[in-house]
C-alpha cells in the first residue's frame, strides 16, 4: 500500500512537472522577442524595396507628360514600366544563388549602389534611351532588395514572430503601389516629375544605408554556389517572353477593336509565346538534371505549397492592377483630376499599411486557415460591390469599395507565403522565396496588361475622350474589369480551399 501511494505520488509528481514545463516552454516562446538590428534590418532594406516599387507605380500616371517631354506615343512610353518589371522579373530567379553566394550586407550595398546611380541617372537623362537605362539599374536594385528583405525575415525572426513580419515585409509589396498614383498626381500638379528622384537620393543614403550598415547582420554561412548561366539565360528569356507577351497581345487586340492594324503586335505576342513557354520548359527540364540548379524546384511537387503559388500569383493581378483600374476609371469616366484619382486610391492603402501586420499577428495566433480565407472572402467583396454599382460609381463610392477590397487583401495576403514557405525544408526557403517573389512580380505585370486591354476594347470606337459616349463606354470596361476581377479572386480561393484540406488530411493521419 505504502509502494503504491509511493508510485502514485511520483506519478503525480512527474505529470506536473510536464505540466510545468509545457507551460514554461509555451510562455518562453510567446515572450520572444524580435531583436533591435532585425528590426532596423527590415526597414533598411524595406525602404529600398518599397522606393523601388513606389517609383515604378509613380511613372504611370506621369505618362503623359512624359510623353510630351520626349515626343513619344503612348506604346513607346509604356517601356518605362514594362522595362522596370521585366528586370526585376529577371533578377528575382538569382535571389536563391545570392543568398546562398553572397554575405547579406553585401547585397544591400549592391541594392544601395543601384538605387542611387539609377535615380541619379533618371534626373539628368534628358533622351527617352537614357531614361530606359535608369530604369534598368533600377529595377536590377529592387530585384536585390525586396528578396533580401524576405529572406531576412525567414532566417533570422523568432518563430512566434514569423507571421507578423511577414506582414510588416508584406507593406513594401502592397502598399508602395497602391500610393504610387497618389505620389505622381500630386508630384505632377505642383513640381517637375524629376523631383521624386531628387527626394528619394537623401532618403537611401541618410536613412536607409546607415542603418543598414548597423544592423543587416548573417546568421547563416555563405556557400561555394556556382551561377548556371545556361538555366539563367533560359529563365530570363521566359519572363521576358511571357510579358511581353502580354503587353503585345494587349496593344493587337486594341488595335483590331479600334480599326487599326494589329498584324505587327499579333506576330510579336505569338512569338513572345513560344518563346517563353519554351524557355520556361527548358528551364523545368534542365533543374531536374542540374546538380548545381539555379533555383531548385523539387519542393513544387507538394500539391500544397504549389496551390499557394498559384494563388500567391493569382491575387496580385487584381491587388496591382486595382491602381490602374481605379484611376483610369476616376478619370475617364468620372470625370476627376489626375490628383484626385491618384488620392482615391489611398485610404485602402493606408487601411493595407496597418492592416498587413495585423493579418500576421493573426495567423501567429490562429494559424493559416481562418486568417487567410476570412481575409479574402472579406476581399472579394470589394470588386463585387464594384460591379453591382459599376453604372452608378461616384468618386467615393470607388474608394470605399477598393477600401473594402484592400482591407482583406492585405490582412491575408503575405500569410500565403509565409505558410507556403514554413511547409518547405529550410535549405529550400530561398528558392521559394524566389519564385514566389518572381509570379509576384508577373502577375502584377499580368494584371495591368489585361486590364488595360479591357478598358480599351471597351472604348474602341466610342468618340473622343471626355464626350458622354466615351465616359459610358469607359464604365462598360470598368464593369467588365471588375468581373474579371471576381473571377481571378474566386479561383484564388478555391486553390487555398484545396490547400488547406490538403494540409488538414495530413495532419489527421496517425
Amino acid at each position: 500500500m505504502e509502494e503504491r501511494n509511493i508510485t502514485t505520488t511520483t506519478a503525480a509528481t512527474e505529470s506536473q512537472a510536464i505540466t510545468t514545463n509545457a507551460g514554461t516552454q509555451e510562455a518562453a516562446i510567446s515572450d520572444e522577442r524580435i531583436p533591435g538590428k532585425l528590426i532596423g534590418a527590415i526597414v533598411a532594406v524595406g525602404s529600398l524595396a518599397f522606393i523601388g516599387i513606389l517609383t515604378e507605380t509613380v511613372m504611370t500616371v506621369l505618362f503623359p507628360q512624359l510623353m510630351r517631354e520626349f515626343n513619344v506615343d503612348t506604346a513607346t512610353v509604356q517601356w518605362i514600366t514594362t522595362i522596370y518589371l521585366l528586370v526585376v522579373a529577371a533578377t528575382m530567379p538569382l535571389s536563391s544563388y545570392l543568398n546562398r553566394r553572397f554575405k547579406h550586407r553585401t547585397l544591400f550595398l549592391a541594392a544601395v549602389a543601384l538605387a542611387v546611380l539609377g535615380s541619379l541617372i533618371m534626373i539628368v537623362g534628358h533622351a527617352f534611351p537614357v531614361i530606359l537605362i535608369a530604369r534598368v539599374i533600377q529595377g536590377m536594385g529592387s530585384g536585390v532588395a525586396t528578396p533580401l528583405m524576405i529572406n531576412i525575415i525567414l532566417e533570422q525572426s523568432p518563430k512566434s514572430k514569423v507571421g507578423r513580419l511577414m506582414g510588416v515585409g508584406s507593406l513594401v509589396i502592397t502598399v508602395a503601389p497602391a500610393i504610387g498614383p497618389t505620389v505622381g498626381g500630386a508630384v505632377s500638379s505642383i513640381l517637375p516629375w524629376r523631383a521624386i528622384f531628387v527626394i528619394v537620393i537623401p532618403i537611401i543614403l541618410l536613412v536607409s544605408l546607415p542603418v543598414g550598415l548597423k544592423c543587416v547582420e548573417q546568421h547563416r554561412p555563405t556557400e561555394e554556389a556556382r551561377l548556371n548561366s545556361l538555366q539563367f539565360v533560359s529563365i530570363v528569356l521566359a519572363l521576358c517572353g511571357l510579358v511581353m507577351f502580354l503587353n503585345q497581345a494587349g496593344v493587337a487586340v486594341s488595335a483590331a477593336v479600334s480599326g487599326g492594324s494589329a498584324t505587327v503586335s499579333a506576330v510579336f505576342a505569338v512569338v513572345s509565346l513560344i518563346v517563353g513557354l519554351g524557355a520556361l520548359l527548358f528551364f523545368g527540364w534542365s533543374s531536374k538534371r542540374s546538380f548545381s540548379p539555379l533555383i531548385r524546384l523539387g519542393w513544387l511537387r507538394d500539391p500544397m505549397v504549389l496551390l499557394h503559388l498559384i494563388a500567391y500569383m493569382l491575387l496580385p493581378i487584381v491587388g496591382i492592377g486595382f491602381g490602374y483600374v481605379i484611376t483610369n476609371v476616376a478619370q475617364l469616366s468620372l470625370g476627376t483630376s489626375a490628383f484626385l484619382s491618384g488620392a482615391l486610391v489611398l485610404p485602402g492603402a493606408l487601411i493595407g499599411a496597418f492592416f498587413a501586420p495585423v493579418g500576421g499577428m493573426l495567423y501567429d495566433r490562429f494559424g493559416p486557415v481562418r486568417p487567410i480565407l476570412g481575409a479574402f472572402f472579406a476581399a472579394i467583396c470589394g470588386p463585387i460591390l464594384l460591379l453591382v454599382f459599376s453604372m452608378r460609381l461616384t468618386p467615393v463610392t470607388l474608394a470605399g469599395f477598393y477600401f473594402i477590397f484592400g482591407f482583406g487583401y492585405s490582412l491575408g495576403f503575405s500569410n500565403i507565403m509565409t505558410n507556403a514557405l514554413r511547409n518547405i525544408a529550410p535549405q529550400f526557403m530561398p528558392d521559394g522565396n524566389a519564385v514566389f517573389n518572381t509570379c509576384l512580380q508577373f502577375g502584377g505585370a499580368a494584371g495591368t496588361a489585361l486590364f488595360s486591354t479591357i478598358l480599351s476594347v471597351a472604348q474602341a470606337g466610342a468618340g473622343e475622350e471626355g464626350g458622354a459616349t466615351f465616359r459610358h463606354a469607359t464604365a462598360v470596361g470598368g464593369s467588365w474589369t471588375f468581373a474579371t476581377m471576381i473571377g481571378i479572386v474566386a479561383i484564388a480561393i478555391c486553390c487555398l480551399i484545396a490547400a488547406f484540406r490538403i494540409g488538414a488530411k495530413r495532419n489527421s493521419r496517425p
